[in-house]
């Protein structure tokens, strides 16, 4: 796995980053990152894993920003030369969404923003996902938990 110096330049596939393979990892390339957050972007298809005949469900968007948290957390796991570890979305707060649906073939930006990670693995962030105007789609707040290394759970 990579170290700090060995990152890729931005932007990169999030796929290395997160725990989810294949068709459940949703979100395309990370676009930027730091220390209190991440921007991803996705351009869902007509063939996506959530998609319907009018488009992929607005609450497809809670499992976006969940999966922008797991990056974050698996970009800063590879500054350290580890892989991503599991986590778990334990709550959302205020998750809203402009539109029951969202166009396919069209690109979104998902962001988040840590407001707090606690020693014993609980974290706290806040989402958003944009259009390709900048227009606000979804917004809310996560609570997460990701296990210490030594109470990991196994996939």
């Amino acid at each position: 796995m990579a170290t700090s110096e060995s990152l890729p330049a931005l932007p990169c596939p999030i796929a290395p980053y997160v725990p989810q393979r294949q068709d459940m990892c949703l979100l395309d390339r990370i676009l930027a990152v730091d220390d209190v957050s991440l921007r991803a972007d996705v351009m869902p298809g007509a063939d996506d894993l959530f998609a319907t005949e009018v488009g992929i469900p607005g609450w497809t968007g809670l499992e976006w920003l969940a999966q922008a948290v797991a990056a974050w957390a698996g970009w800063h796991a590879a500054a350290q030369g580890e892989a991503p570890a599991i986590g778990f979305l334990i709550g959302t707060k205020r998750f809203e969404t402009t539109r029951e649906h969202l166009p396919p073939d069209r690109t979104y930006q998902v962001t988040i923003r840590l407001d707090f990670r606690a020693d014993n693995g609980l974290g706290h962030f806040r989402g958003e996902i944009l259009d390709d105007e900048g227009r606000c789609l979804a917004a809310g707040t996560l609570a997460v938990f990701q296990p210490p290394p030594n109470e990991e759970t196994q996939p």
